[in-house]
């Protein structure tokens, strides 16, 4: 602990030189006290990197995301499921106004162009020691969060997940 004894500075121009130099140390020493810098999308300006699937976002009516997609696989008024290639599916869920409210993409073993989690989320998921991982990034402004998911295992299973933020 600091001891300052004010008899050092009897007269008050060496008090006040001593204040001023005081003021000075705590103003040079607050850049460096600045807090860490926010995760991509935390905040409310950022973008999500991820925005749709080969054109269906999210808000878009089921019939325009039917379109983009084409015939489901299974069909209903909550949610449709469409396969490609027998390694990746996808699902596309709606709200009760019939507007997309959720887009799942599951990419299994042998699946072409699988994106990188940096281009889904803009970083590295948070990995665990099985080797699964999982990261999730709220966008308030676009309305919606996207998670990247890695299942443990030889032959992982990679989800992205969009879905809107419920007020």
């Amino acid at each position: 602990m600091f001891f300052i004894s004010l008899r050092l500075f009897p007269n008050r121009f060496a008090y006040s030189l001593l204040m001023a130099a005081s003021f000075m140390v705590l103003v040079l020493a607050a850049p460096g006290a600045h807090g860490q810098r926010r995760p991509q999308g935390d905040g409310p300006d950022n973008q999500p990197l991820f925005s749709d699937f080969k054109g269906v976002r999210i808000g878009m009516t089921a019939d325009d995301a039917r379109k983009k997609l084409g015939a489901p696989r299974d069909k209903s008024d909550e949610a449709d499921l469409y396969v490609y290639n027998d390694n990746e599916a996808v699902q596309v869920y709606y709200d009760k106004a019939k507007t997309v409210s959720a887009i799942s993409i599951d990419f299994m073993s042998g699946a072409n162009d699988v994106p990188a989690s940096k281009d889904i989320i803009g970083s590295e998921p948070d990995a665990k020691a099985d080797g699964s991982a999982y990261k999730l990034v709220r966008y308030p402004k676009a309305g919606y969060w996207v998670s990247y998911s890695k299942t443990a295992g030889s032959s992982p299973t990679i989800t992205i997940t969009m879905q809107k933020i419920e007020h």
